[in-house]
């Protein structure tokens, strides 16, 4: 016979997790206690005040001790006050601090995934997991975990004082408890489906905003507009539907509390009319601190629906967010070597390279760089070219093969010691929203003067002093207010800076106008002077002078000399050569 497993309300083991991050805020998490079981005491005692009051000083006619009652149940109410404001700030503190450290945390492991993560994983579903789903994650102690068990606290005392003044009104009051916690049960299992059917609907939501705004351009060229729009109404429409699903449940729950309410408090009011007509036990004030009681022991109920549906929705978010925090597939394997010092010298032997299992994207490469030596990569769109960087990058590991720097396999560098030591220029060139000195360095400890000097060495100082605030001129998010080819001449520069000891230009010339590559063309020999150099490009003409050129087809090498040979061979090189300059 098959085995059941039980579904609990709340996963007590993702709760645990959760929880596991207040330990360096233990002392506030413990205050926060302290001020709900106060709260708890301070709420108690209204009621019981309300009964002695109305019992011994309203029908007993003593003015001079009601006047004394009654201040001290104000002053009780103002010290309940105080309370609530310590108990909530301290829980919303928790709260925002805990999420703090799982940002950072998150935000971390982002940072440490390869390439391929992100070639699987939408960036909206990242910035879903980022924001939204780490703020619902904060709600689990301001309004979850820490205010569920300071009403949880308030109902015990509650039941415990009302069997302690009289049972009979104690069990007609709490008559309708097994139905109310079926009820509860039911509904808060319907609503944690929701709630996961709502996460995932505004995972999707994000996902659809960020890619169409990002590539709004190729939107509006080919005039697709109004058929992203109805795409757009879709998935809107997904997400509210699930999440007016959730409401849905909701919006029943609230109501059944309030009949079990009114159904206990009716109940009650008749038997305690009845006891005192026959003159039994129960009092007016008696009866006046039990309506009040099951006021004051239903809101905690009605509240704890909500909180549990707080709790859950911070629950199905943080099983979101670990589920990255979880994910090691995609981590890059480091290594222990740091790099102190790079000659260049670099070797491909026998490499075998692909982006999905058995789709081969690079086939038994082999090739290699002496240290200063400039080799360029040429080839058609998919060759292989691109991947050949991303190897040497370690965005991606090899599948078989080896790659060498200095003699060394690079798995086994550390790698960010590994490319510390190399720079990139690639040709859609990123531009953060800041100013073009804050792209340069990219907050490296280097002086605007150290800037300026590297841009003269390189012959772009003209270029950059002819923008509006030169060096704080701010280009905008990705660049928007360069043109391509000005973007590239940062990213030329960017990578000056940083003295690397291997240079890497990605097609950094195939996208620009005349008078910028004759630009890049006067500038590129002094970056690449003494410094090893892979170059990829389509214009043939950049790469003329390069000490060695490989030609590229289909992830193999099949031409490999200077530029002479080749035109010599009257091979693949040759006719893309002639192609080129004959247009």
């Amino acid at each position: 016979m098959a085995t059941v497993k039980k579904e609990h309300i709340i996963d007590v083991k993702l709760l645990s997790r959760v929880m596991r991050f207040v330990k360096p805020y233990k002392f506030i998490f413990f205050a926060s206690i302290f001020f709900s079981i106060s709260l708890g005491v301070l709420s108690i005692s209204r009621p019981i005040i309300i009964e002695y009051t109305v019992d011994h000083f309203i029908i007993g006619k003593d003015p001079e001790m009601l006047l004394k009652y009654t201040l001290i149940m104000i002053g009780l109410l103002l010290l309940e006050s105080i309370f609530q404001f310590l108990f909530m700030y301290a829980a919303n503190w928790i709260g925002q601090s805990v999420i703090k450290d799982i940002r950072e945390q998150l935000y971390k492991k982002i940072l440490s995934f390869r390439l391929k993560y992100f070639d699987n994983t939408p960036i909206g579903a990242l910035v879903t997991r980022c924001v939204s789903d780490i703020e619902s994650i904060s709600e689990i102690f301001s309004h979850g975990v820490l205010v569920i068990f300071s009403d949880l606290f308030k109902i015990v005392i509650i039941v415990v004082w009302m069997f302690s003044s009289n049972v009979m009104l104690s069990i007609i009051s709490l008559s309708v408890f097994p139905l109310l916690i079926w009820a509860t049960k039911y509904f808060q299992r319907a609503m944690k489906s929701a709630f996961e059917d709502e996460r995932s609907a505004i995972s999707k939501l994000n996902t659809f905003v960020q890619e169409h705004i990002t590539g709004m351009k190729i939107v509006q060229i080919f005039n697709q507009e109004s058929q992203e729009l109805d795409n757009f109404k879709k998935t809107n429409a997904t997400f509210r539907s699930a999440t007016i699903k959730a409401i849905w449940h909701f919006s029943i729950f609230l109501p059944v509390i309030e009949v079990m309410s009114a159904i206990a408090l009716g109940s009650m009011v008749w038997y305690s009319g009845m006891d005192m007509l026959s003159e039994g036990g129960v009092t007016l004030g008696l009866m006046m601190a039990f309506i009040l009681l099951i006021n004051m022991l239903f809101r905690p109920v009605r509240h704890l629906a909500d909180r549990i549906n707080v709790l859950q929705r911070g629950i199905v978010a943080s099983n979101r967010v670990f589920k990255v925090l979880d994910t090691n597939e995609f981590v890059n394997s480091d290594g222990d070597l740091m790099i102190h010092e790079v000659q260049g010298h670099l070797k491909f032997d026998r490499v075998h390279f692909s982006y999905i299992d058995e789709e081969p994207v690079l086939n038994d490469i082999n090739f290699e760089v002496q240290a200063g030596q400039t080799i360029a990569l040429v080839g058609a769109t998919g060759a292989g070219k691109s991947s050949i960087i991303n190897l040497i990058l370690r965005f991606y590991n090899v599948d078989s093969g080896t790659i060498l720097l200095d003699g060394k396999d690079i798995m086994q560098y550390n790698i960010q010691s590994l490319r510390s030591h190399i720079a990139l220029v690639l040709q859609d060139v990123f531009l953060f929203s800041d100013t073009i000195y804050k792209n340069i360095v990219l907050d490296k400890e280097i002086s605007i003067k150290e800037v300026r000097d590297a841009a003269k060495a390189i012959g772009l100082e003209d270029f950059i002093e002819q923008l509006p605030g030169a060096y704080h001129y701010n280009v905008r998010e990705r660049g928007v207010m360069l043109s391509a080819g000005q973007r590239q001449l940062i990213a030329f520069l960017r990578a000056y800076v940083c003295n690397p000891n291997v240079l890497i230009l990605d097609e950094a010339t195939s996208s620009v106008d005349i008078q910028t590559e004759d630009l890049i063309k006067q500038s590129i020999s002094k970056l690449t002077d003494g410094r090893t150099s892979i170059i990829i490009a389509h214009r043939l003409a950049t790469i003329q002078n390069a000490d060695k050129i490989l030609v590229m087809d289909q992830g193999r090498i099949v031409e490999s000399g200077t530029h002479i040979d080749l035109l010599e061979q009257k091979g693949y090189y040759s006719r893309l050569f002639e192609l080129q300059f004959s247009s």
